[in-house]
């Protein structure tokens, strides 16, 4: 048996292979160009769905695929017309339409109903400007889906979200898992023009698109991409993470009940179902992990290996202090209009320092992060990494040694995919549970300890980078 693991980002999308023994056989990738500027952060589902198409016949070369699960990035979505055109560009989660509109929500109310905080990102707010700025293309749309269900919809016509990425819209009912009227009638959003929620590892049919020769492959909903991630590194249990570097740096632990506290929810911790019911997952994130270090390495060192930039990074903390909120800041600030700062160059500042204090200052605004997480109860001792990021063993070192935890480097090309492949399986009849799978495909590469002599050097520059935003914030 064949299983695909189809991971769609804001980047590119790859589909991973598997067979029902969770041996890797092969991945395929296909990139795509995002609009990044100061008036739109968009990202084109044309394109999307052209790359998906291609990474399938790919896949399909190489050996008759049984079933495809598929996961994505959360919050943004596609509008369709009545015949299924595509009407405008998707808005990234970093796009700041939609931020005036959260203030129609009260946030208690919000919190309540969806285990987050009312924000500008979802996908709810920015369906809001929409419908009030471009009023002829929402009068057009007949359906509105996120990345996850459209790319379902366009294969099997079937129109389903799991629930972890409905969550992402801040309009689902955490507890009830379905839609929420309240919310929807909020917003003056028609709420029949979206998915229908279901369980992750759900069966949305075969496939049915034009040019592709995979009748009879089964799709199957995947999950949230950091869910994804959770599922293929197989974390299950409390006071374990996974510490998710792609474009966003994402640490994600288990949850045995929907956390109380409401200051978590104001600092911006969102809470989604986890595949096994009863259990949840909280996301900590910063809008730029994996993506400062390509912004960097893409401005000022191309010609540059990473291996070469890892192997002259040095040994020890640089003294720079980044805050690497270029897209903005997330958790625990949920600040849009922040900006990232460095603080500490000297003309006897290199490539190599720089390079290694964008890793640090990522680094430490997740312990940042983790410490808050801590206050409300949520307790990290162990980290799994998964993403871009988890394949620099000195980025793993470096945050060994500021987090001072266990960092576990898993022998699996994309964590993400391979939760899907797991989900995929599960579905037909490949794996009997989530443990069996787990068993089969999640595979330790290599553990890095923290040094306690480096923690002790990073933690007196960590304790200067708590300060740094507010030091920074009101000069911009």
């Amino acid at each position: 048996m064949l299983l695909g693991g189809l991971d769609i980002g804001t980047t590119g999308c790859k589909l991973s292979l598997y067979d029902e023994w969770g041996e890797f056989k092969q991945n395929s990738y296909r990139e795509y160009v995002s609009n990044r500027s100061d008036d739109a952060q968009e990202i084109d589902a044309e394109a999307v769905w052209t790359a998906v198409q291609e990474v399938i016949r790919e896949g399909a070369a190489y050996g008759r695929i049984d079933a495809i699960g598929v996961t994505s990035f959360g919050e943004s979505f596609v509008l369709l017309d009545a015949d299924d055109n595509v009407l405008l560009p998707s808005m990234l989660y970093t796009d700041k339409r939609g931020n005036e509109e959260c203030a129609r929500f009260d946030a208690a109310e919000v919190e309540a109903i969806t285990g987050a905080k009312p924000h500008g990102m979802y996908s709810l707010p920015k369906l809001m400007w929409v419908k009030e700025h471009l009023p002829d293309i929402y009068t057009k749309t007949k359906r509105i889906l996120l990345f996850e269900d459209f790319v379902i919809y366009k294969l099997t016509k079937n129109a389903q979200i799991d629930y972890s990425l409905a969550c992402r819209t801040m309009g689902l009912d955490l507890k009830g898992k379905c839609w929420s009227r309240r919310l929807f009638d909020i917003a003056g959003i028609d709420m029949e023009k979206m998915s229908k929620p279901v369980p992750s590892g759900t069966v949305a049919g075969t496939i049915c698109a034009e040019g592709l020769a995979c009748e009879e492959t089964v799709v199957v909903n995947g999950c949230h991409d950091q869910l994804a991630a959770l599922l293929g590194a197989g974390v299950s249990d409390t006071c374990t993470a996974v510490d998710g570097t792609g474009t966003v740096e994402c640490v994600t632990p288990v949850l045995e009940e929907i956390p109380t506290d409401r200051e978590l929810y104001a600092k911006g911790y969102t809470v989604v179902p986890h595949y096994l019911e009863g259990k949840y997952v909280c996301y900590a994130f910063s809008f730029t992990g994996g993506a400062a270090l390509k912004w960097y390495k893409d401005t000022f060192a191309p010609e540059v290996s990473y291996a070469e930039l890892d192997a002259k990074a040095g040994g020890g903390p640089t003294g720079i202090l980044i805050l690497p909120h270029f897209a903005g800041a997330a958790t625990p600030y949920m600040d849009e209009n922040s900006e990232a700062a460095i603080i500490g160059l000297t003309l006897a500042t290199s490539k190599y320092d720089l390079y290694k204090a964008v890793m640090e200052g990522v680094t430490y605004e997740m312990l940042l992060n983790i410490e808050e997480l801590e206050k409300g109860g949520i307790r990290i001792e162990k980290l799994y990494a998964t993403g871009g990021g988890a394949k620099s063993r000195a980025w793993l070192q470096l945050k060994a040694d500021i987090l001072n935890r266990e960092i576990v480097a898993l022998d699996a090309p994309e964590a993400g995919a391979a939760g899907t492949v797991m989900l995929a399986g599960i579905a037909m009849g490949a794996f009997a549970d989530l443990t069996e799978a787990r068993t089969r495909m999640v595979k330790v590469k290599e553990s890095y300890l923290p040094d306690p002599a480096r923690h002790a050097a990073y933690r007196e520059h960590y304790e200067r980078y708590c300060g740094v935003y507010n030091a920074v914030r009101p000069l911009l």
